[in-house]
């Protein structure tokens, strides 16, 4: 036999040169948009354990994902009730700390740029009762005269 009438072999042992499949990612097979195979790496060169599941880059992935969104989403929110197309650190401060959860979560945390939660002690308030007692003593000195009337 010569060279001319060899089967060649492909990617995968099989016969013939037929198509090689397209490489699909673990984040498209997992449906995130974060990077599966990026964070394993971050698992393995961490040396958080000897040794790191398949699942668990794909599990933190899509923990890490969800995490992201929710915090987009409030923020943006934040960001349209201050009349802003634009998410700045303000809306994203003002998103964790009015959610009990992620306030808890990131309750250490301090963002920067971001400022306080708008909040005025109501000691320092100025009083409303002694406005209140001029007002219904003149509602009745008004209301008598209608009745004798």
């Amino acid at each position: 036999m010569d060279g001319t009438s060899k089967v060649k072999k492909g990617a995968s042992g099989r016969k013939g040169g037929g198509q090689k499949k397209k490489a699909v990612s673990r984040s498209v097979r997992a449906g995130l948009q974060f990077p599966v195979s990026r964070i394993g790496r971050y698992l393995k060169k961490g040396r958080y354990a000897r040794r790191v599941g398949t699942g668990a880059p794909v599990y933190l992935a899509a923990v890490l994902e969800y995490l992201a969104a929710e915090v987009l989403e409030l923020a943006g929110n934040a960001a349209r009730d201050n009349k802003k197309n634009r998410i700045i650190p303000r809306h994203v401060l003002l998103a964790i700390r009015n959610d009990e959860e992620l306030g808890k979560l990131l309750g250490r945390v301090t963002i920067a740029h971001g400022g306080v939660l708008p909040n005025i002690n109501p000691v320092l308030l100025p009083k409303k009762t002694a406005a209140k007692e001029p007002k219904e003593t003149t509602k009745k000195a008004e209301k008598s005269p209608k009745k004798a009337a």
